[in-house]
């Protein structure tokens, strides 16, 4: 299964595109043999602290690796490990030498939400209702970040696309 994309051909700022929402609310998503490679963000009580320095240093692994994938099909994923700790898993084409190389396979639920990163303890009740109304329990749940702050910015819209592992 071809997963739709992350992002439509719309970019206003030469950063991050316009992100594809219709296609990512209140979906099941299937990952098959998803490739990722995964670092890890220091936190305080969730907020992340280090965001910026890795997403640098996974940008770069990715770039020399020749890894990327079209920016249509970009996706990067967050979860939270603890109040001090979070992964993040950066999608490629395939897994990279002397990366941790992480491969998703599963059926995920997957909403759209709106709004600032506070929203985030609502983002996962709405999942977990969702779950519960399609007869699923979770397993683990991710946000997609669609946009940096400042493209968040630039279209008046902070969209997050949560994805919940269901068993």
């Amino acid at each position: 299964m071809i997963l739709p994309n992350t992002y439509t051909d719309k970019n206003e700022t030469g950063c991050c595109p316009v992100p594809n929402t219709k296609d990512w609310d209140k979906k099941r998503i299937v990952f098959e043999n998803r490739y990722f490679i995964r670092m890890y963000t220091k936190s305080l009580m969730y907020m992340p602290l280090n965001m910026a320095n890795i997403m640098q240093k996974l940008n770069k692994t990715v770039e020399a690796a020749n890894a990327g994938l079209p920016m249509e099909q970009g996706m990067i994923l967050s979860s939270d490990l603890s109040p001090w700790k979070a992964e993040q898993l950066y999608a490629v084409n395939r897994p990279i030498e002397g990366a941790d190389n992480v491969t998703l396979d599963g059926t995920y639920l997957s909403m759209v939400f709106e709004g600032p990163y506070q929203d985030a303890g609502k983002w996962h009740t709405a999942i977990y209702k969702f779950a519960e109304e399609e007869g699923c329990d979770i397993d683990k749940v991710y946000l997609f970040y669609t946009t940096c702050p400042k493209c968040a910015k630039h279209y008046g819209k902070n969209y997050t696309i949560v994805l919940a592992e269901i068993k």
